[in-house]
């Protein structure tokens, strides 16, 4: 496992280490999208590519460093967890911009993303590189695919929350073949994580796993419903 020289403490929930980053990203989104409005479309482009990029490169670059400095483990440091797996990837997206990628992730990241901001795992706080590590790919993942939404003005549909559903199972399928010949525990399907997180309402192994499935269709929904309600009173306004 990643070990580094300093020992700090793990940040906790509602700390000002949690929400300053979260206030920062939220007034940083906003000037983005706003800022996005006045430029042209290939400058709008531009804008959130290099953004993913910057993502990406953080992750690299983390682990990078991780693997010349400290006690590496393939077991449990690969950035195979979603959120780092979808910061290294966010680039192929926003450069070929597809729909059906777009579809896939608005819930893979509003769903996973959103659930780590809100409950962080982060071992060592401030001024940790794990520290900005985490909080430039939970919120950079956010702010890529708000900006998509809000600027690019791109919408799921009702299949889009089957489709992401299905791409996860396959996800699922890759890391537990991964999980098996590693003996890790990449997407915590072995474990819970240490830090408080969700999982902890949906019981032990291999229960938490088990409810977790059985809630991602409802909560892809959920998270569907605010698109569904905004495209029915754009129909009846233009009836």
């Amino acid at each position: 496992m990643i070990t580094s020289i300093a020992t700090l403490d793990r940040v906790s929930i509602l700390s000002w280490e949690h929400l300053l980053p979260i206030g920062f990203a939220v007034v940083f989104a906003i000037c983005l999208i706003k800022f996005a409005t006045t430029i042209s479309s290939e400058r709008q482009q531009q804008a959130i590519h290099y953004l993913a990029i910057f993502i990406s490169v953080v992750v690299i670059s983390f682990h990078i460093y991780m693997m010349i400095t400290t006690d590496y483990d393939f077991r449990t440091d690969l950035p195979l967890y979603l959120c780092s797996l979808l910061g290294i990837l966010i680039p192929i997206y926003t450069h070929y911009r597809r729909y059906w990628m777009f579809e896939i992730l608005v819930f893979w990241i509003i769903a996973g993303t959103l659930q780590g901001v809100i409950t962080p795992d982060i071992s060592e706080g401030f001024p940790s590189l794990d520290y900005f590590r985490y909080w430039i790919v939970h919120l950079g993942l956010l702010i890529v695919i708000f900006y998509n939404i809000f600027v690019f003005k791109l919408k799921p549909k009702l299949r889009s929350v089957f489709k992401s559903f299905l791409a996860l199972q396959v996800y699922v399928l890759l890391m537990i073949g991964i999980n098996y010949v590693l003996k890790a525990n990449y997407f915590y399907l072995i474990e819970k994580p240490k830090s408080a997180t969700l999982l902890d309402y949906f019981g032990e192994w291999p229960y938490y796993i088990i409810v977790g499935q059985l809630i991602i269709i409802p909560l892809f929904l959920l998270i569907y419903l605010p698109f569904y309600i905004s495209e029915e009173k754009k129909k009846s306004l233009g009836k």
